[in-house]
């Protein structure tokens, strides 16, 4: 960690019961609810994954990396704690500080999630920008995302051990792919969190220059670093949108200046504003199984708002394809509409939608 005086944590705004909805990025919602919705999905995601020994992993980390607590990195066991305070969580999580050079923290485990902390960003981050991380890995644990996560990495194991069985490995990257793609947008969601634990935009900033690529983020002209992100979405030439395609597909997580840019325009958002501010959903009226249509519907929504302001080229063809797509489908049902093919439907009240 480097040396800093951290700004008193006295005026930090905490979120008693909050929801995970408050925070989650829409097609990650979507996903989630879709998810949530089906009877029984989560005991038998885990009941599938029984045999793989989550004892194992804990008792890994416990014998390989340092366990934070009052003794061991005493300030990130007072970030942990606090964090958990922030959001509400019923359990701290254990949190684990494993050796590596890459700048980076995960989710681990179903049952009982625990956090593990690279040293790289422990070396190379300030206490705030590290509460924005642990605060991000915190918003994982409440809303879920560690089992399905932990699903993924598994089933990429699984399908490295299959792969002589093309039918077989075939099937298991369609879903891997989904997987990925719901993750990058849990990813989103969970900077989020980490915003809403720090409440600092400019120490999350700082930490996600860290991951773009940054040594010392006070040399790094913060205009020009969001710059880069608005000329990755402005590209012209539908070859380069096909290559954006390509190499996203393979990624578990969001393009690291894309992501910062998105982060810094939540943080600007009245939504961010209004949670501050106490007006957010909570956990005891949460009820997915009645709202997950909701979701769904929010979740298309966020892609077709992104598609309709996205100046990539292929990206403005799937959406004109989209829409003659949609228009198509309406005009289909307002012919047969009412059963009898005469194309003629009942009068709606109030003005069209």
């Amino acid at each position: 960690m480097t040396d800093d005086i951290e700004v008193s944590r006295h005026n930090a705004v905490r979120f008693p019961g909050i929801s995970p909805r408050a925070y989650e990025h829409p097609v990650d919602r979507g996903a989630l609810a879709t998810l949530r919705a089906v009877p029984g999905f989560a005991q038998v995601v885990k009941a599938v994954s029984g045999f793989y020994a989550e004892r194992g992993e804990r008792l890994m980390a416990l014998a390989s990396g340092i366990r934070v607590g009052p003794k061991q990195y005493p300030e990130l066991d007072r970030i942990r704690n606090e964090c958990a305070e922030t959001l509400d969580l019923d359990r701290v999580p254990n949190l684990f500080v494993a050796r590596s050079p890459e700048v980076n923290a995960q989710t681990i485990g179903m049952d009982e999630p625990f956090i593990v902390l690279n040293t790289a960003a422990v070396e190379a981050m300030d206490l705030a920008s590290l509460r924005f991380v642990i605060g991000h890995e915190m918003g994982h644990v409440l809303s879920g995302h560690a089992v399905y996560r932990t699903i993924m990495i598994r089933l990429i194991g699984l399908q490295m051990s299959m792969s002589w069985t093309p039918v077989s490995a075939i099937g298991i990257r369609v879903v891997i792919a989904a997987l990925r793609e719901w993750y990058r947008k849990a990813e989103l969601s969970c900077d989020r969190a980490g915003l809403l634990c720090s409440q600092d935009p400019t120490a999350a900033l700082r930490s996600q220059i860290l991951v773009a690529g940054g040594i010392d983020p006070s040399k790094i002209d913060i205009p020009a670093f969001l710059q880069q992100a608005a000329e990755y979405e402005s590209v012209d030439d539908i070859r380069d949108s096909y290559l954006k395609l390509r190499y996203v597909e393979t990624m578990s997580h969001p393009l690291a200046v894309v992501r910062a840019a998105q982060l810094q325009k939540w943080a600007a958002s009245e939504e961010y504003r209004a949670i501050l501010a106490g007006q957010y959903p909570r956990r005891d009226a949460d009820a997915p199984s009645s709202t997950w249509t909701d979701d769904l519907k929010s979740a298309a929504k966020s892609y077709k708002d992104s598609w309709n302001s996205s100046a990539d080229p292929l990206t403005k063809v799937f959406s004109d394809v989209g829409e003659a797509v949609s228009g198509a489908a309406g005009k289909v049902w307002s012919k047969f509409g009412n059963g009898n093919g005469s194309g003629d439907t009942a009068p709606e009240s109030g003005s069209g939608k």
